[in-house]
């Protein structure tokens, strides 16, 4: 049997009673995930088992096991010591004071195993147009989980203090309730902002507020994302049907001014929790006149899939233009990458399609001691060594005043009327490896980051940095770099070179060649069309001719583009290579150094 790593517990009930947690089927169910592990392993916990089997030769855990006798000695023992259990003969649980250390043990594996689970609190609440209102019932989650959290804590330790008379010196308030809360309701979206072929939409209950419980940490399947998404140009809604919406929660969310509906499984909410840090949650009021501008249904079966390896990622465009991503239920998907460059993906096909150039890369406000203020955009595919140049230049702190970072990973072009070039954001927050921070930044901000699988390689940590106000507000460029991560600076090969060509530019830029560090499937020196393989690669005729009016429009408005050298993928050069791209750029930035 396998079990559910996902727990949804109601938020509409206050937590006062202890049967509330003895008496649940959560508990019934890691009772038997305990037991079938033990039958397994033969561990110290599987003598214990053995007094509570009733019939070896069924093939369900509870047709082998009298669960109910087990759940009903918890019960006894948050009330009673274990040497009242044994002496009463009220109880007719077997005699356990010699199995005392392993019954403690089960009481810990029981807790700890709680604590694995992805736990979520969801409250159906109806959305207020009153600020006021909305705090409250806000509030109301908060409280319902914060005596979820007193109500475990306080059973587990009172079970454990009547099993042995140890006297417990420390005591940790370990979190032990929700780590996320979601309170949904449904829009009344009227008829003509309805998407045809869609009816599964309207059945599903919508997210309109997230409260996260720090720290917040989930463990996944996979750390790694692989293959590049197809695109299909031909409607799919009309064949989808999810069979069981109650098992689903909608996550409207705004990609710039970009609508995308996110439908997401059960089974993958701590990829959905993740939105809450990366992107800006839609106004619920809005999705009652608006139609979104892309749909995102993450946790398909895998058997709706026309071709095999279509469930790692495949999107298709309906005859109105609303583009449809799907990713299958599968372990080698439980990855936030999955999530946040299916949804960057659809945001850059709707931007292709408007004429507009979608930019893999990050866009910082570089604030000098001297006064003086450069918007630096640095393109480049992960690993590439952006956001370590511009770390490293936040950290010369003697010249630098400070590094704003207005975009972290995507972003679009356009071209005012004056012929002006701007960049807009796309997320609020950042999803990075651990290790590309500056250390000790991300347990600085424990209190607002999601971490995941912080005890692997390519750990990652989603962290909250910026608001939508500032992604979505149009910012000029004043220099246009691509991120050379795999060549080494020689006299040949300066850390910063510049382009006054367009063709040579547009070569070096469309190559998007880079040196992989392990954060996809990918590895060694790579190449990936205009380093975006996230909406550029499957629209590349279209975008070669919109990429080559943004590079001729950027060179003719004095956008001053070259290639910047990190070193990041050359070996020995990790950390001194972003250091000496910074160092570089602040001498051009300053005067010192003409272009």
């Amino acid at each position: 049997m396998s079990y559910e790593r996902t727990v949804l517990i109601p938020g509409e009930v206050s937590y006062s009673n202890i049967s509330q947690i003895l008496n649940s089927s959560y508990l019934l169910e890691i009772i038997s995930e305990l037991i079938e592990d033990a039958e397994e392993t033969r561990n110290t916990l599987y003598p214990f088992f053995q007094l509570f089997l009733v019939d070896e030769t069924k093939q369900k855990v509870h047709e082998r096991y009298d669960l109910e006798q087990i759940r009903q000695l918890l019960l006894a023992l948050s009330l009673n010591s274990l040497d009242h259990l044994d002496e009463s003969s009220y109880f007719s649980f077997p005699k356990l004071s010699s199995y005392r250390e392993t019954l403690a043990l089960f009481v810990e594996d029981t807790f700890n195993l709680w604590r694995s689970k992805h736990r979520f609190m969801k409250k159906a609440d109806p959305f207020s147009h009153n600020s006021r209102t909305r705090i409250h019932k806000q509030i109301s989650l908060v409280k319902n989980n914060s005596d979820l959290k007193s109500l475990v804590l306080g059973v587990y330790r009172q079970i454990l203090v009547n099993i042995s008379a140890r006297r417990v010196k420390v005591l940790r308030q370990l979190p032990s309730g929700a780590q996320a809360g979601f309170i949904v309701d449904r829009p009344r979206t009227k008829p003509e902002a309805q998407i045809a072929d869609a009816d599964f939409l309207y059945n599903m209950e919508y997210v309109w507020s997230v409260v996260l419980e720090p720290p917040v940490i989930f463990y996944t399947y996979s750390n790694k994302r692989r293959g590049v998404f197809k695109v299909v140009d031909r409607p799919i809604l009309n064949k989808i049907n999810i069979e069981n919406p109650q098992d689903w929660l909608v996550f409207p969310i705004y990609v710039n001014d970009k609508l995308i509906f996110v439908v997401v499984y059960k089974e993958y909410f701590a990829m959905a929790a993740g939105l809450a840090n990366l992107y800006e949650f839609a106004d619920f009021e809005s999705l009652e006149n608006r139609r979104p501008d892309g749909i995102y249904i993450f946790g398909m079966n895998k058997s709706f899939f026309e071709d095999e390896d279509d469930y790692n990622g495949i999107i298709y465009k309906e005859d109105d233009g609303t583009y449809v991503g799907l990713v299958g239920d599968d372990p080698s998907i439980d990855y936030f990458g999955y999530m946040k460059k299916m949804v960057l993906t659809i945001h850059n096909l709707i931007v292709i399609d408007e004429d507009r150039l979608p930019i893999h890369g990050a866009l910082a406000e570089i604030k000098l001691r001297d006064g003086k203020s450069f918007n630096v955009m640095i393109m480049g595919d992960s690993g590439a060594g952006k956001s370590e140049t511009l770390d490293a230049l936040n950290r010369i702190r003697k010249q630098v005043s400070e590094v704003n970072i207005l975009i972290d990973d995507m972003g679009s072009l356009d071209i005012l009327e004056d012929g002006t070039v701007v960049a807009y954001g796309t997320e609020t927050g950042a999803f990075v490896r651990l290790d590309d921070l500056q250390p000790g930044y991300a347990y600085s901000a424990m209190d607002r980051s999601i971490f995941l699988n912080p005890n692997i390689t390519n750990a990652r940590v989603i962290v909250p940095y910026s608001n939508y106000e500032d992604i979505i507000r149009p910012t000029k460029i004043d220099y246009f770099f691509y991120a050379n991560n795999y060549e080494k600076i020689d006299d040949n090969k300066p850390p910063i070179e510049f382009f006054n060509d367009v063709d040579k530019a547009l070569d070096i830029f469309s190559k998007g060649a880079r040196m992989a560090k392990g954060t996809t499937s990918e590895k060694g020196l790579t190449y990936s069309y205009f380093a975006n393989p996230f909406g550029a690669i499957q629209r590349r005729e279209k975008h070669e001719k919109i990429a080559r009016k943004y590079m001729e429009t950027l060179m003719k408005s004095n956008v001053k583009v070259g290639t910047l050298r990190t070193q990041l993928g050359v070996e020995g050069y990790e950390d001194q290579g972003p250091l000496i791209a910074a160092q570089e750029l602040l001498k051009f930035l300053k005067g010192e150094k003409d272009v």
